[in-house]
């Protein structure tokens, strides 16, 4: 009997072994995480976000106007040409066209970009330059957009609005 204990404590100990080890390697998976309230980020200090200076739209983006433009104002179903700069909160650029002879097009409203580009550059005007904090699901959500955005990141933007046809 105690030789039959034995086997089972170290079968269980096994047994524990292999799951203890397996859920460390991915512990619940960042995919399975629940997206982070933006308020509870840590930024990056180049970053220079204290959304308390931001507006937090309805849908939960974050707007910021630096420069407020002298031009046309951009509502649904406009299209545009814009200058743009992304970063994850941590401060790491993953993208970028500034310096780039040829600005980004898209239709507003169209589904041509995430969420939080459609309802965070409505408002602005011609000219102007906004900064968005964009929460995950309003991005790139749960499966972020490897290898440049993680699972549930919530996305930081300067976006310039250089034309509005």
């Amino acid at each position: 009997m105690q030789h039959f204990m034995h086997n089972r404590i170290l079968s269980l100990l096994s047994v524990a072994a292999v799951v203890l080890s397996t859920a460390c390697q991915n512990p619940v998976g960042e995919d399975k995480l629940p997206p982070p309230d933006p308020t509870q980020v840590v930024y990056a200090s180049s970053l220079n976000i204290n959304l308390s200076q931001f507006t937090k739209l309805e849908s939960g983006v974050y707007i910021q106007d630096v420069t407020v433009g002298s031009g046309a104002t951009i509502a649904s179903g406009d299209s545009v040409a814009v200058g743009y700069t992304g970063w994850l909160a941590n401060g790491t650029q993953f993208d970028t066209n500034q310096g780039s002879a040829t600005p980004f097009r898209f239709k507003v409203g169209a589904g041509q970009v995430i969420d939080g580009w459609e309802v965070g550059v409505v408002g602005m005007r011609v000219g102007g330059t906004r900064r968005l904090v964009i929460p995950s699901p309003l991005a790139y959500g749960r499966t972020g957009s490897p290898p440049s955005i993680p699972s549930n990141a919530v996305l930081v933007f300067s976006v310039t609005m250089a034309q509005k046809f």
